[in-house]
């Protein structure tokens, strides 16, 4: 039987749950349609997506439709938990990408676009509520192609055929041979992202929705898999009794209830979710997704098995929030509950500071707060607040030095060597070993590169952490009787901290790609404030009497400007931004200032 994991990621409103209602009612998997204003959607079950009209969580349906299996996963739409739509890119065959009829293409469209080019997830597009859209056809297709291939392709149009002959030279060599597309090439091409089906329909009125689960099977390039067990980890949850689930695709053999897994973790349950249902079955096979209960080491990210972890996210909060206890109230008791909740959500980044007592949580936004502040009330009956969000800075270096680590207290020693180099805007750090044999023992550089990656290193000029860093073990030493581990630890992070005091640091933040668009008599205006706001633009176009203006510019200048330019324009404007990436703070010497940080002064960082 074909198995095939297929999420459905979208812009908030455009219709995701609807689409996902309308298909396990065509497959007859349920036989109400549910509707998310009336809040009885199948897969918005939680309270608080049911009070807010979006989805939180990502969610598990699974189905049967022909002679196929369908595990869908439905992601949040909203851009505040976008790193919850991420990590079930981690496990998908297919994706299907659904967009407002009405809006086309929004800016968290575009963050979808990117992630699944970033991680090489063959695509469907789905057009919805084009019963209720001004646009045709064929202006939605443009923007398509204008703004995300010349590839898109609509696969109900008389035209189809001949584009798709156009894709690569072996469909064109079939078909000038014999006037068909072959449908193993074509899944081939959709595979490999050389191309991008797109049907149009209306959710709501189940229209097209059968087009779209005959393209799931039709479409789908399935390749094999191995023999040997292995599986990836991309959620982490609890149930009703407070059991953990850890939720996997089996990507290799098979997995049968009480299994070990490890050297010392054993499967109770496997369990198939379809929202809030489960069922428990006996083995697990490759291309299911299910949820294990018994494991409780395994984090998201991680593989089973042959599996290999997988590389860090793509999208990271860019806002810092310390959270705000009740008088009475242990603030390390409260980590517990967090550090929970940090399991279920790698993204939510904690810091406990022990000398002040404070803890500060890395979030996407607002709403995710509001979220958060309800769920760790419901966990620990304590209602807590938040400070007012600023944004997390980053430090990187301008030049390449190298820090030396060296911990010799008595009967203690361990000395390291390390090459600081910086690396161009998004890179991350970077960790790799050039140092010989023959001068440190390969355990001795494997556990060096351990510390590096274990802890998240803080900047010198305002202790926020470092990035765009690539860091080099070049030479180490140890005592055949005095060295321990944990020797090599404090030498590693001396080295790094030694090395940035030497290099040239350089304060970074968050910038915002965005979107103006303002009446012509409104245009001075807008550019005055985006001047202002020390933001780099260009004016796009100018028709019907609308400007667009297009640029990037800092997130803590730009990031309430939206209800400016409502109040400005009395609501005609719209102002569209997306997080791009981290870029030089324009007022440096200000920030370190009023941040006030004393690199001597932080003992948990000599």
């Amino acid at each position: 039987m074909k198995r095939i994991v297929t999420g459905i990621l979208a812009h908030v409103d455009a219709g995701k749950t609807t689409c996902i209602e309308s298909m396990l009612y065509t497959s007859k998997t349920i036989r109400k349609l549910g509707r998310v204003d009336h809040q009885d959607a199948y897969l918005d079950y939680d309270n608080q997506e049911r009070e807010r009209g979006i989805t939180i969580y990502s969610k598990e349906a699974h189905f049967h439709w022909k002679d196929s299996e369908i595990y869908l996963i439905d992601t949040p739409g909203h851009v505040d938990f976008s790193s919850e739509m991420e990590r079930s890119l981690q496990v998908l065959d297919l994706a299907i990408l659904l967009i407002n009829g009405q809006d086309g293409i929004q800016s968290h469209t575009s963050t979808i676009w990117k992630c699944l080019k970033h991680y090489k997830i063959p695509t469907l597009i789905f057009i919805n509520k084009m019963d209720i859209s001004y646009k045709t056809q064929e202006e939605l297709m443009n923007d398509l192609k204008v703004h995300f291939s010349s590839n898109c392709i609509n696969f109900k149009s008389e035209d189809a055929e001949d584009e798709l002959s156009m894709l690569n030279e072996d469909i064109m060599n079939h078909y000038l041979e014999t006037e068909e597309i072959d449908s193993s090439l074509l899944q081939q091409a959709i595979f490999k992202r050389e191309c991008f089906p797109v049907f149009f329909g209306s959710a709501l009125k189940i229209q097209g929705i059968e087009d779209l689960m005959d393209a799931i099977i039709d479409l789908s390039f399935i390749q094999d898999y191995p023999e040997d067990f292995g599986a990836r980890v991309y959620k982490i949850s609890s149930d009703d009794q407070g059991n953990r689930l850890t939720h996997v695709k089996i990507t290799g053999g098979v997995l049968n209830a009480k299994d070990k897994v490890g050297t010392d973790e054993k499967v109770d349950q496997i369990r198939l979710y379809n929202g809030k249902q489960f069922e428990m079955v006996q083995t697990a096979y490759p291309g299911m997704i299910c949820a294990l209960k018994g494991l409780n080491k395994y984090e998201v990210g991680q593989g089973l098995g042959f599996e290999s972890d997988t590389t860090k996210p793509l999208l990271n909060a860019y806002m810092n929030y310390q959270l705000l206890l009740p008088e009475g109230v242990d603030a390390l008791t409260m980590m517990r509950y967090c550090s929970v909740l940090a399991q279920e959500d790698p993204q939510l980044q904690i810091e406990y500071d022990e000398q002040t007592k404070q803890i500060f949580l890395r979030l996407m936004g607002s709403i995710q707060m509001e979220i958060l502040q309800k769920e760790i009330e419901k966990r620990s009956k304590v209602k807590v607040g938040f400070t007012t969000g600023k944004v997390l800075f980053k430090e990187t270096i301008q030049n390449t030095v190298i820090g030396v680590g060296h911990f010799e207290p008595l009967r203690h020693y361990a000395e390291v060597h390390l090459k600081l180099e910086p690396l161009p805007r998004g890179k991350g750090l970077v960790f790799e070993s050039n140092c010989s044999n023959d001068d440190l023992a390969l355990n001795w550089q494997n556990l060096i590169l351990t510390h590096l990656k274990e802890k998240q290193h803080k900047g010198v000029l305002t202790g926020s952490p470092i990035t765009d860093i690539k860091i080099t073990l070049v030479a180490g030493k140890a005592h055949l009787k005095h060295t321990e581990g944990g020797d090599f630890r404090q030498a590693t992070y001396r080295a790094i901290r030694q090395g940035l005091k030497e290099a040239e640091s350089v304060l970074l933040e968050p910038y915002y790609s965005f979107e103006l668009v303002v009446e012509n008599q409104y245009v001075s205006k807008a550019l005055f404030d985006l001047e202002n706001k020390h933001c780099s633009f260009k004016i796009e176009e100018d028709m019907n009497n609308l400007v667009h203006i297009k640029g990037t510019g800092p997130v803590r200048e730009l990031m309430d400007y939206q209800k400016d330019v409502i109040a400005y324009t009395k609501g005609k404007g719209q102002f569209i931004c997306e997080l791009e990436d981290y870029h030089a703070c324009f007022d440096q010497e200000k920030i370190i200032e009023e941040t006030n940080y004393d690199s001597e002064a932080d003992l948990n960082n000599p």
